[in-house]
């Protein structure tokens, strides 16, 4: 792994480790759906509503590694106010690349930093977590 990378991944961690986006509980949302990993423990509760097909609402709450916290709070702050079939795209964007190696095709940097999770396959299910549950989701109640 370059250099570059490995700045761009442990400074998109450790910001949104430390500032989490949207991180709160909002326990009385149309849907909550719960990622957690029976191995290490990591475990984070996805709270959303969706408004004529738009997620809405959506934040989260848990607890885990640096890695698992960081890679949720992108997925809030990247799906949030999107139509579920749009939102569909995106985490299977952030799926692919970091599944398959597709990380020149994107321009986004939260989304390139995680491509180095690759590198550390111990780690590679913390960064998709819960973005394997939401896509779990969206699958079934995408158009």
């Amino acid at each position: 792994m370059d250099d570059k990378l490995k700045e761009l991944y442990k400074s998109v961690i450790l910001e949104h480790d430390r500032s989490p986006f949207n991180y709160n509980k909002n326990e009385s949302a149309e849907h909550i759906i719960q990622a957690y990993n029976e191995i290490c423990g990591d475990r984070f509760d996805i709270f959303f509503d969706v408004k004529n097909g738009v997620i809405s609402n959506i934040c989260f709450h848990g607890y885990g590694c640096a890695i698992s916290k960081a890679s949720t709070s992108i997925l809030i702050k990247k799906i949030k106010g999107q139509p579920i079939d749009d939102a569909k795209k995106i985490v299977d964007l952030f799926l692919n690349n970091i599944i398959v190696n597709n990380s020149n095709e994107i321009k986004d940097e939260e989304f390139t930093a995680f491509s180095a999770a690759r590198e550390f396959p111990a780690r590679l299910k913390c960064a998709t977590l819960a973005w394997d549950e939401m896509n779990k989701f969206l699958t079934v109640n995408g158009k």
